[in-house]
């Protein structure tokens, strides 16, 4: 554990705040004219699941934790949740779909994963900063229109059923395309 300032933290950080522990979701730095720096974050209770949006001094002081992270694989979706497995010991772990967030678009069949831990109970869900997925719904593509400027919209291939995003013109039903998940943006097309 380390001290560290509020201006420190990222997303992912997992910290002690009063007395009770937290994961940070979002964390966006802000400094106008003669105000003093502060962070803007949205943060989550690891013990009673609550989000919390607030405004902290970048100078604020917060206590780092450790969380346990295990490699684990997805198997199945039970109704509103996700069960994953950890590949060692065969452990079975349920995430509500409502905790997972926006990472819930981006699973499917077996991928791997790291899950967080904090005194024994799963707390984050960390899944790969790029993934590639198969566009299951899209206009045609136009020919010859390989500047990637001009988007649409394309429905990709998740274990929800897929969701939306919006892609080059040149992207057809059928072409794998990768996708960064912090942003949820098209990265490039999967040759």
């Amino acid at each position: 554990m380390a001290i560290i300032v509020m201006q420190e933290v990222r997303a992912g950080t997992a910290f002690l705040l009063d007395g009770q522990a937290y994961i940070t979701l979002k964390s966006e730095f802000t400094k106008s004219g003669r105000n003093a720096a502060v962070m803007k974050v949205k943060i989550k209770n690891l013990l009673s699941n609550q989000i919390i949006e607030s405004v902290y001094k970048a100078a604020d002081k917060v206590e780092t934790i450790e969380l346990e992270l295990r490699p684990m694989q997805f198997s199945y979706l039970d109704g509103e949740n996700f069960v994953f497995m950890d590949g060692e010991s065969f452990e079975q772990i349920e995430v509500p779909q409502g905790d997972l967030g926006d990472n819930a678009n981006y699973i499917v069949d077996g991928i791997e994963i790291e899950m967080a831990f904090y005194e024994g109970k799963a707390v984050d869900v960390r899944i790969p900063i790029n993934v590639e997925r198969e566009i299951i719904e899209t206009e045609p593509g136009i020919k010859g229109d390989t500047s990637g400027r001009s988007l649409k919209r394309a429905k990709v291939n998740s274990v929800t059923g897929g969701f939306e995003i919006m892609v080059p013109l040149f992207c057809d039903m059928g072409t794998k395309i990768k996708i960064d998940t912090r942003s949820g943006e098209y990265v490039e097309r999967v040759k």
